[in-house]
């Protein structure tokens, strides 16, 4: 068996030259600019914005496809039907704060959360807005449907590779349940880009496939950890000899991985992060025996191992339910159709289950002070409920809607039981300061202990910042 690393055509590095390579690969002061700040630069900034350094993880949860704000985390109980919906509200833990009657697990965790409902943005397409997302920049063709490329902006992950790598874990970002289909190739955004494989996630598939999701991480008597020193060894030898006929950065950046395998197969430590068989099975349970509750588990075991980003794609394909409709496995939240049916028997119940078993777990295991969780997705829904002719489906939905919707914070000092920001009488528009994608990865960095206005070289030489946006204060206790 393999070790099961996710290696997509669509991303394959093209070649550049020696010195690109070390402008960009190199991790000195004179390549990385800002992002290794001094020690009073960064108590300056920690007293300048709030949260500042309180996360050693982050788990990032994405809802592909765009959730519904007034079927979730922001209703309308006094609008019409037409926008309201089929979907009653419930009450909360917090007084005044109302959610989706589908929720009733996190409607009783609300003390734990903080709700952002002014989100904003201005991209219509699943590809460009999870670009977005997952990196905190508009990708160059808005609201467009674009393959990965070599010169993309990278994920937020290979970045914080790049600016700190992890002291205790072989990678400093994991994509669980990848890659991320949008709907059937994979999304941009979610990987190392303009910085190469190097510095790219990890990313684990279905991890309901085996007890050990990473194929290979067995021990194997016949081969010990000697033997695979010395084929290491034989392999660097091999690459050293091939360097000298080759530039060509694909065989140096297949070498980092190769090295990243053995780091994996050498590490006990590392092994057991991936052995969910360590679990009770109340807990397994617990989370749900389902991609999206093993996943959101799988991250929670990656926090304990030392991973500073984990991003959990809660489901895999942002509208799977085309081919699959019986698949509640295959079910994205892209709704344009049958919106109702769809959240209520195959998309909210499991949600509600298994994020809600990571908050609890998260929380009685005292991970949730230093540990950010973020559940967001790359926009919501059309207020107005209709049929879309050009879509799959005979009851009305919602239609993609980027100019307002709902995201979920909580731990690493994020306030509890708070509402941040406000959406107008039919959750259309902001009625308060919007908030970007940008301004969450900036917080993102911010809570890591990283100044989201430092920045770092690209293969050109040309400064590129952490992020764009501006930390969320109102966010923070």
């Amino acid at each position: 068996m393999t070790l099961r690393f996710v290696i997509d055509e669509a991303n394959s590095s093209a070649a550049l030259s020696r010195r690109e390579w070390l402008r960009i690969g190199g991790l000195s002061a004179g390549s990385l600019l800002g992002a290794r700040a001094s020690a009073a630069d960064m108590a300056s900034t920690k007293l300048k914005l709030p949260g500042f350094g309180r996360a050693k993880s982050v788990i990032l949860l994405f809802a592909s496809g765009g959730q519904s704000q007034l079927d979730m985390w922001d209703p309308k109980p006094a609008a019409s039907e037409l926008i309201r919906g089929e979907f009653a509200s419930i009450a909360t833990s917090v007084s005044g704060v109302r959610l989706c009657e589908h929720m009733p697990r996190l409607a009783k965790l609300a003390r734990q959360y903080t709700i952002v409902r002014s989100m904003s943005h201005d991209d219509l397409d699943h590809g460009s807005a999870t670009y977005l997302s997952l990196t905190g920049q508009f990708h160059p063709r808005k609201s467009s449907n674009p393959l990965p490329r070599d010169d993309d902006a990278p994920a937020l992950g290979a970045i914080l590779q790049r600016v700190r790598p992890s002291p205790q874990f072989p990678y400093t970002a994991v994509n669980v349940n990848g890659p991320l289909l949008v709907p059937e190739l994979p999304s941009p955004g979610q990987y190392g880009g303009f910085l190469g494989r190097k510095f790219e996630p990890l990313t684990v598939g279905d991890v309901t496939d085996a007890a050990v999701v990473l194929d290979g991480l067995e021990p194997q008597p016949a081969l010990p950890l000697v033997r695979q020193s010395g084929r290491l060894s034989l392999l660097d030898a091999i690459d050293r000899t091939r360097r000298q006929f080759d530039s060509d950065r694909r065989y140096s950046e297949m070498s980092e991985l190769y090295r990243q395998a053995h780091v994996l197969l050498a590490s006990p430590h590392t092994r057991r992060a991936f052995d969910l068989s360590q679990e009770p099975a109340a807990i397994r349970d617990r989370y749900g025996r389902y991609r999206t509750g093993q996943a959101c588990l799988m991250a929670r075991r990656l926090v304990e191992a030392g991973v500073p980003l984990i991003t959990v794609f809660l489901n895999h394909t942002a509208r799977g339910q085309d081919k699959a409709p019986e698949e509640t496995e295959e079910y994205g939240w892209d709704t344009h159709n049958d919106i109702f049916m769809a959240m209520r028997e195959h998309l909210l119940p499991r949600f509600d289950v298994s994020v809600s078993a990571l908050l609890e777990d998260l929380e009685q295991r005292g991970l949730l002070r230093d540990t950010l969780v973020i559940c967001m997705g790359e926009f919501g829904r059309a207020p107005r409920i209709a049929l879309e002719p050009n879509f799959a489906g005979s009851t009305p939905g919602r239609k993609h809607w980027a100019s307002v919707y709902s995201i979920m914070l909580a731990g690493a000092g994020v306030g509890r039981g708070r509402v941040v920001g406000a959406s107008d009488k039919i959750a259309a528009y902001p009625e308060t300061q919007p908030i970007s994608p940008g301004d969450i990865a900036a917080t993102l960095f911010s809570a890591l202990g990283l100044d989201p206005a430092s920045h770092f070289t690209d293969p050109a030489g040309r400064p590129f910042p952490l992020a764009t946006g501006q930390v969320v204060r109102e966010l923070f206790e």
